[in-house]
């Protein structure tokens, strides 16, 4: 059982690795910096940029949807 439970552990930690790699790289693309300067007027100030991150990549997957 404790194996099972090391196991989740360590791929919780590969996960928020992951995460802080993707955020990132998707805060230094042109096309988040585009949507982000467009998104300006729109979006409160006390937004934090995994916030944003988050909004863009929700706001990119529905256009992809769509």
């Amino acid at each position: 059982m404790s194996n099972t439970t090391s196991a989740q552990s360590s791929h919780a930690a590969d996960n928020s690795e992951l995460w802080q790699s993707l955020k990132m790289a998707i805060a230094a693309s042109s096309g988040f910096q585009r949507w982000r300067s467009e998104q300006l007027s729109s979006i409160d100030n006390t937004v934090s940029d995994e916030q944003l991150v988050r909004l863009y990549v929700l706001d990119t997957l529905e256009t992809l949807a769509y």
